[in-house]
């Protein structure tokens, strides 16, 4: 069955770098929201007169919410072109398209107090509920937006397009959330979250269904449905059982678990880092309550940064700029520590913030950017193990395990803080000096400890450029029927140390899929 000949969800255009631009204006919504997450929330939640470990509980609960259903959900998305309405709509664009209509109504309901609603005093669960509904709504935008590249175009320069243009309008929006925040927080404006809140559903709305109108799908031909059916009907539970299966099996692959440490410990650091800087500069160092967000605006300055890792990737190698990036971050605290200590809110000192965020944001940008570069070669490691493409099963996992560590941050530090003894009542500039002495603490050592284990992980991590060739002539090598017999002795020590598998145990006969259904069909028997 074919779809209507003039349907705009199936109309190919050519990707030029103005479509490339509205395929990406999505992340200005999803890059803002993540930041929101990390560096907003907390701090948000905090004035609403929840206490800090009830404050990270809200983000940790949702985001453990959202990394479960995220899991599957994609899977929900694959299966509804069977539909009349993924048929109609497109099996990514109706997600996309309802998702954002709830995106519009549940966003601004979080940036009003729970007393608008009638429901004062029960603010814990009033922000939970509705931050679970927004991990939800974001899901729903997200996942399917995400396989759009896959549905426009075969060509790889074209997708490139799209992913550079996806990069800088992130970093947009990451300097937006800041920026709006920081103005009407420098004007005193006590509504600032509210406003800010309304701004952001604006800003982040439009970008939704620019996105949307602006991008297609694969059109639904005899060919593609022919496809699409001859995959396995497993059902929701079978389909479930088999994620989870594949998911696990990730983990045997050690180039993998190397770069998800490395790729876990920095993230968390870095949302840390995030969720406890206003606390730390409102409390602990008496600032405006404007100067954090203008010191998180800078992350614009991780777009140069961003630029410089891309030609560093070729010419050094991702090694070299785990270790840029965590040493940057690293002599960033133990400048904020310096500075609180010697501090006297004197200019010196503002710009000595200043120049140390500017360090840090730089330094986060390329802490970013590198996982996700190193990321297209983890596949080839597993195709060597398994004679398998299973780059979305690596990706599912890495988000989800994403989400559940970022999540932690909040969680962690909220905890933290109500040990020490902070409340949210707490007025800026009368917080006991022990007390300060703790938040400075928590917010040094927290990330610290975080992206210092990172950077030992890091030297310990042997995929790169060499290595990956290496990797890949190999499996070119056996894909055109060489045999095992004949490998060099570079190559058998390469692919060993990649996989941690003994190099008679790769490229097995049967690829491992195949080898999962023959085990499932004699169990049944």
């Amino acid at each position: 069955m074919s779809t209507e000949k003039k349907n705009w969800v199936y109309e190919a255009k050519p990707i030029t770098v103005a479509r490339g631009v509205g395929y990406g204006m999505m992340d200005l919504m999803g890059g803002g929201w993540n930041n929101i997450v990390s560096g907003v929330i907390f701090t948000f939640l905090l004035a609403q007169g929840l206490d800090p470990s009830a404050a990270g509980g809200v983000t940790f609960f949702a985001r453990i919410f959202d990394a479960i259903f995220s899991l599957f959900f994609g899977t929900i998305t694959d299966e509804f072109y069977k539909t009349k309405l993924g048929k109609r709509f497109g099996r990514r664009h109706f997600f996309i398209f309802v998702g954002g209509i709830a995106f519009a109504i549940i966003f601004p309901m979080f940036w009003f107090p729970a007393s608008t609603f009638g429901l004062g005093g029960h603010e814990f669960w009033y922000y939970l509920l509705v931050n679970i509904g927004m991990e939800i709504v974001i899901a729903f935008i997200m996942i399917p937006w995400e396989t759009l590249p896959t549905e426009m175009t075969e060509d790889y320069n074209k997708r490139t397009v799209l992913s550079g243009s996806r990069m800088f309008i992130s970093a947009t929006g990451t300097a937006i959330v800041f920026f709006v925040l920081a103005i009407l927080k420098h004007i005193g404006n006590d509504n600032a979250y509210l406003i800010t809140g309304l701004i952001y559903t604006v800003i982040f709305v439009i970008a939704i269904f620019i996105s949307w109108r602006t991008t297609w799908e694969r059109p639904l031909n005899e060919d593609v449905i022919a496809e699409l059916e001859s995959r396995p009907k497993l059902g929701f539970v079978g389909a479930a059982k088999k994620s989870v299966i594949d998911y696990a099996s990730t983990f045997k692959n050690k180039a993998f678990r190397k770069h998800l440490t490395v790729y876990l410990l920095s993230f968390t650091g870095k949302d840390f880092y995030s969720t406890l800087l206003p606390t730390f500069m409102v409390f602990a160092v008496g600032s405006a309550a404007d100067f954090p967000w203008v010191l998180q605006a800078l992350s614009a300055f991780g777009i140069l940064s961003t630029l410089l890792a891309a030609k560093l990737m070729i010419s050094k190698g991702p090694r070299f700029l785990f270790i840029l990036a965590y040493s940057g971050i690293l002599l960033s605290l133990v400048g904020y520590g310096v500075t609180y200590a010697t501090h006297s809110l004197s200019n010196v000192a503002i710009w000595a913030f200043i120049i140390i965020s500017v360090v840090y944001q730089m330094s986060r940008a390329v802490l970013e950017f590198t996982p996700w570069n190193v990321f297209p070669f983890i596949p080839d490691v597993d195709r060597i193990m398994t004679r398998e493409d299973r780059a979305g099963i690596y990706a599912a996992v890495m988000t989800f395990f994403r989400k559940s560590t970022g999540a932690l941050a909040s969680a962690i530090a909220g905890i933290l803080l109500t040990e020490i003894g902070f409340k949210s009542d707490m007025i800026s500039g009368k917080v006991p000096v022990g007390i300060t002495h703790g938040i400075t603490l928590i917010f040094i050592l927290g990330p610290g400890i975080l992206i210092l284990l990172a950077l030992i992980a890091s030297f310990f991590f042997r995929l790169n450029k060499e290595t990956h060739t290496i990797l890949k002539n190999e499996i070119n090598r056996l894909e055109a029927g060489g045999s095992k017999e004949d490998v060099t002795p570079e190559t058998r020590k390469v692919t060993e140390a990649l996989t941690g598998h003994p190099y008679e145990t790769l490229w097995p006969e049967t690829p491992l899929s195949l080898q999962i259904a023959a085990k499932e069909a004699a169990a049944k028997k």
